[in-house]
């Protein structure tokens, strides 16, 4: 039997390439005969020039216009097939011999000699040739030889042209003598035999009966040589004149190959027809040649000559011929039919071409399981030969058989092709095959038979195959032994050496996080002076909320165009897994890039046994242009692979359908994570300019105290290779009035900022007041996480030259404030006092001279206690912090300033205000509560508690609502004055008060309502002892004018007096009171005295009035 038969063999012309001379460099062996071999057809058009008729041919209908020549090429010895005459095409019509002259012998004659030494045993050879290559100088200058063709160094192209010439010259040359051949065959006979022949007996019967036969024998052979020729008509013509006198004499077997040869003519007849009806005669005429070398078998078995392999090669050939999906039952039927015919095989060798044929054809139709059945049958044979040879042989074969089980290897290696996409209905087929237990021996025979072979390559990728594939199925032990041949066939290949086949680990896309520069990219409007209007900044977080992502749709991820910038780094998340007990080793791993605007970086990673883990992989992009990452590159066991995110997705849609055993990563404890497509759009723009911010003093610059005010200072470093030619700084989140002031103008001054340079600009902030949700007793809760607000900083670099091209975006840094508000100082409670302190003269108090201001004195004395009242608020602050406040209280009003008050770490402090200043100017009839309400705010919002600590730390507390809760009761009594106000006032008031003389004194009345008021008044003065002075016995002042029931009328909001004078006897301390009777009292009045009887009287007393009398000298 012969490999890589088919029904068009019979019209081949086998022709043997022989090395003459000295052994050829294998490197120039493989050009050499590539040369060569790429001329299987010859075009009779294009032999035209070279073909000379010498007398008429028999070849009547030789289609010179559409006929070619087909030609097989045989590298090396080709030995003799006994069956040459039966079919011609087996016999080496043409001999051709390759000749390196630099590593062979410098005589020519020496090389004739060879080549014709070499041509002896190939009798049936009608033509020859020698083809001497890289001849030197000398040689191509000595006389032309008939015998050698010289061939001098030239490039590809020019030598191609010259061995199209040197081809299309010898097929004329055998097309001469095949004409040669036919007319010899026809006038004078030829003397055809087989082995079928030579083992008849002598007898006369059979001598008889093969002269009969001789001329039908003749006729098919004549047929065949017309076939060899390119002449198919006249072959037919032959042919059928042959199975007719076959018929007629019984001669079964060459009936088939008549037969045989009639369909391989009606094929090269009508050549790229595809007709149903031939096809039907194809079918009809190959399954009566099958029936008739079967009879021939059994007519000649008993002579000991098999004629089976006939039988077998021609169904293979109609199993090629049939080899396409609608007939894969009739060809399936047929190679298994072929397959029992082995057991009549006599010759192991045909045994073994057998098996290579039908696993070729079952691999061609997709019969996976079937292909890898009779692959293994001929590894099994293969490995019977213990020898270097046969293993190669055997992984050659194993390789042919379908692409699912071929590995790489030294011999072959496959070109890196993008990998295709799996249609969803054949990932059934595949999962099926990659877990078909017959491929796993399968793989186990390459293996073996790939260290047998010496090929560590090819064993490196079979052992890979079944560590990826089959680990589920493999011992711990086993997995321990298999990566112990991929360390050691490692060690035997060169550094760097690449596999198509992946091994460990498995590697999925975990996530695809965006750049921030994808985010921050803002287009610019050429016609919008503020193009970064309407570009929401989505904060400082990865993940908001409110924006819709586009990854939750498996197309959305597909269809994204993701943007990168020359220069910027990128990163990409995957997960890799390890199911196999030993630790993994994983000496780098990176992207894969197939292209060259990408730089990767790669890492090592250590996988315990059973274990997954997350990596991030990054890369920078060096070019504008696309960029396409279809996996990752792997340096691991040695041998650097490519692992594809497109395959492991296959397996784990395989595992989720339940066509896969066991799924990698559930296997190593990792949890299910939703699919994420690499995106297929990534675009690489030209660099941009590239703004990195940080806060002087780090993350304690922001720890503000409630109320606090501080300035911290940002620094800008543009890390970009563009400059910054704008910018622009806006406010944006909660919390904006924590902001008081940017300083924008600095920014401005330094622009264009150039790469690498720096720029720092100040922000002035105020910490917000911590609400309950927010405190605790700690006294150092943190504000609540999203409260703070952040800077939006718009920029863009320099705009290109050319108007028409468009401008290059614009880039958004948000810079978080990330304000952590503490609270500093603790209100602990607010409370209103009523004080009394003892009535105390001092000298002071003599040269208060009284006016309008003096109804704003701090104290009052009450004339019944001799005491003085006051009304203070009280805030009890407490100090948990760890630095030391201090306080100042101070009145807007009238710009008083207050004592300080310090409050050490962990202590409490009271803080007293005045309330007296809280009195309104006009006692009127509030109308309304919401103007109640306004002006308790706007009396209250006065009160100023500021604090300072350290150097730069102050603020302020805000104490409103704490004064509101504490004077929710008396806040009538406290904000509105008394309907009258009283003082007293010397007429001299420059000179002292002496005793015994007279002291003109005035008292002053003031109405503080807006309506007239008559009175009552009466003037009373009082000793240290609280005695009446002016009246009884021992009076000690005289007096002139009136004291009691003084009767006045006081206009509104104006004041009145009234004159008197005292003539002190004795010198000490006194004190003027001054009281009145209200008459008809309004209702204001009334409601302010809190009268509930009409008829009651109003009474009003003034504060005392202190008067230092001094004596006579």
């Amino acid at each position: 039997m012969e490999p890589d038969v088919s029904i068009e063999t019979s019209r081949q012309i086998r022709v043997a390439i022989l090395p003459i001379g000295g052994p050829i460099p294998p490197s120039y062996l493989r050009e050499y005969t590539s040369l060569i071999a790429r001329h299987t057809r010859v075009d009779l058009a294009s032999i035209a020039s070279f073909y000379t008729e010498q007398q008429k041919s028999p070849f009547a209908h030789q289609p010179w216009d559409t006929g070619s020549l087909s030609f097989k090429f045989v590298l090396g010895d080709c030995s003799a097939s006994p069956w040459e005459d039966f079919q011609p095409c087996r016999k080496v019509l043409a001999v051709l011999g390759i000749c390196h002259l630099p590593s062979s012998s410098p005589d020519l004659d020496s090389v004739s000699d060879q080549f014709v030494s070499a041509c002896r045993p190939y009798g049936s050879a009608l033509a020859t040739r020698c083809f001497a290559f890289c001849p030197s100088d000398a040689q191509l200058a000595e006389k032309k030889r008939e015998d050698i063709v010289l061939l001098a160094s030239a490039d590809r192209q020019a030598m191609e042209l010259h061995m199209l010439t040197l081809v299309q010259e010898l097929a004329a040359s055998l097309l001469m003598e095949f004409e040669k051949w036919v007319l010899r065959a026809e006038s004078t006979g030829t003397i055809l035999k087989t082995p079928l022949d030579s083992q008849s007996s002598l007898g006369s019967e059979e001598v008889i009966k093969a002269k009969k036969r001789r001329l039908g024998r003749a006729q098919k052979t004549i047929g065949d040589y017309c076939l060899l020729a390119g002449s198919p008509a006249d072959a037919n013509a032959h042919y059928s004149t042959a199975i007719e006198l076959a018929r007629l004499t019984g001669d079964v077997f060459w009936h088939a190959g008549a037969l045989e040869g009639s369909v391989c003519a009606l094929l090269v007849d009508r050549v790229g027809q595809q007709d149903p009806a031939m096809e039907d005669e194809v079918k009809y005429r190959y399954y009566t040649v099958i029936q008739l070398y079967r009879r021939a078998f059994l007519q000649d078995n008993a002579q000991r000559v098999s004629t089976v392999s006939f039988e077998l090669e021609a169904t293979l050939k109609l199993a090629r011929y049939l080899c396409r999906r609608e007939h894969s039952k009739e060809v399936s039927d047929l190679l298994m039919g072929a397959a029992d015919g082995a057991k009549s095989l006599i010759d192991a060798t045909d045994r073994l071409i057998l098996f290579i044929e039908i696993a070729r054809l079952f691999g061609s139709l997709g019969y996976r399981r079937k292909a890898a059945f009779f692959s293994r049958q001929v590894s099994q044979l293969y490995s019977q030969q213990e020898n270097v040879s046969a293993a190669m042989s055997a992984l050659q074969v194993l390789a042919l058989t379908t692409d699912v089980y071929r590995v790489q290897s030294r011999k072959n290696k496959k070109k890196e092709q993008e990998p295709s996409t799996n249609p969803p209905q054949s990932i059934v087929s595949l999962f099926e095959s990659h877990w078909s237990t017959i491929q796993m021996v399968v793989l186990r025979e390459i293996l073996m038979s790939s260290i047998r072979a010496g090929d560590p390559l090819s064993a490196w990728g079979a052992g890979a195959r079944l560590l990826r594939s089959f680990y589920p199925l493999i011992t711990p032990a086993g997995q321990s032994g298999l990566a112990s041949s991929l360390s050691n066939a490692a060690d035997r290949l060169p550094d760097g050496t690449r596999c198509a086949d992946p091994c460990l680990p498995f590697i999925r896309l975990h996530s695809f996080p965006l750049h921030p520069s994808q985010n921050d990219m803002i287009k610019r409007n050429p016609a919008k002076k503020e193009w970064w209007t309407g570009s929401a900044p989505t904060g400082p977080f990865i993940y908001t909320p409110f924006t819709k992502s586009s990854s939750s749709t498996g197309n959305a991820a597909k269809d994204q165009i993701i943007t990168w910038i020359v220069g910027e780094p990128v990163q990409v998340l995957v997960e890799l897994a390890n199911p196999c007990s030993f630790e993994l080793v994983v000496e780098s791993i990176y992207l894969s890039v197939h292209c060259r605007n990408f730089d990767a970086f790669p890492v090592t990673v250590t996988l315990p046994p059973n274990t997954s883990k997350t990596v991030l992989l990054s890369g920078i992009p060096t070019e504008p242009g696309p960029v396409n990452i279809p996996g990752c590159i792997v340096h691991c066991f040695g041998v650097i692979t490519e692992h594809l995110f497109k395959e492991v997705d296959n397996l784990l849609l395989g595992a989720a359908q339940g066509l896969v055993l066991s799924d990698p990563f559930r296997t190593c404890g990792s949890g299910k994570v939703r699919n994420v497509t690499f995106p297929s759009n990534i675009a690489v723009i030209p660099s941009l300019p590239l703004l990195f911010s940080n806060l002087v003093g780090g993350a304690g610059a922001n720890v503000l105290y409630e109320g606090e005010i501080r300035d911290i200072t940002v620094n800008l470093t543009n890390v970009g290779t563009s400059p910054v030619e704008e910018v622009n700084v806006s406010v944006s989140g909660k919390n904006l009035d924590s902001v008081i002031r940017v300083d924008n103008e600095k920014l401005g001054t330094v622009l264009p900022l150039k790469p690498g340079g720096e720029v720092s600009f100040t922000v002035t902030l105020k910490a917000w007041q911590l609400g309950v949700a927010d405190t605790d007793s700690d006294a150092r809760r943190v504000s609540r996480e999203g409260s703070s607000p952040y800077l939006v900083i718009h920029y863009a670099g320099p705009v290109g030259s050319n108007p028409e091209e468009p401008l290059p975006p614009g880039r958004r840094l948000v810079v978080p404030l990330n304000i952590c508000v503490v609270q500093g100082l603790r209100f602990v409670q607010a409370r209103l006092l009523s004080m009394e302190i003892p009535a105390r003269f001092a000298q002071q108090h003599s040269s208060t001279e009284p006016g309008p201001d003096s109804v704003k004195t701090l104290v009052k004395i009450d004339p019944y206690k001799g005491s003085w009242g006051l009304r203070l608020l009280e805030l009890e602050l407490s100090n948990r912090t760890d630095v030391v406040f201090d306080l100042t209280v101070s009145i807007e009003a009238d710009d008083t300033a207050y004592h300080k008050t310090r409050i050490d770490r962990d202590y409490s402090a009271r803080v007293l205000i005045p309330l007296e200043h809280f009195k309104l100017p006009v006692l009127d009839e509030i109308s309304s509560k919401p103007e109640l309400n306004a002006s308790i705010s706007a009396l209250i919002n006065k009160i100023k508690v500021r604090w300072h600590s350290g150097r730069n730390s102050h603020g302020e507390l805000i104490v409103k609502e704490a004064v509101q809760q504490a004077l929710q009761g008396a806040v009538l009594d406290i904000l509105l004055p008394d309907p009258l106000t009283f003082g007293f006032r010397v007429e001299k008031g420059g000179d002292p008060i002496r005793a015994c003389e007279v002291t003109a004194l005035e008292a002053v009345i003031r109405n503080n309502t807006k309506e007239t008021i008559r009175l009552s008044l009466s003037v009373n003065c009082k000793d240290v002892a609280g005695e009446n002075c002016c009246e009884g016995h021992d009076a000690t002042v005289l007096w002139a004018g009136v004291l009691n029931n003084i009767p006045l009328e006081v206009p509104p909001l104006k004041e009145v007096v009234h004159s008197f004078s005292f003539y002190f006897l004795v010198p000490g301390d006194y004190s003027l009171q001054a009281s009145a009777v209200i008459i008809d009292a309004i209702d204001l009045l009334r409601a302010r005295a809190r009268s509930t009887l009409p008829d009651e009287p109003i009474f009003c007393r003034g504060s005392p009035f202190h008067v230092q009398v001094i004596g006579t000298t």
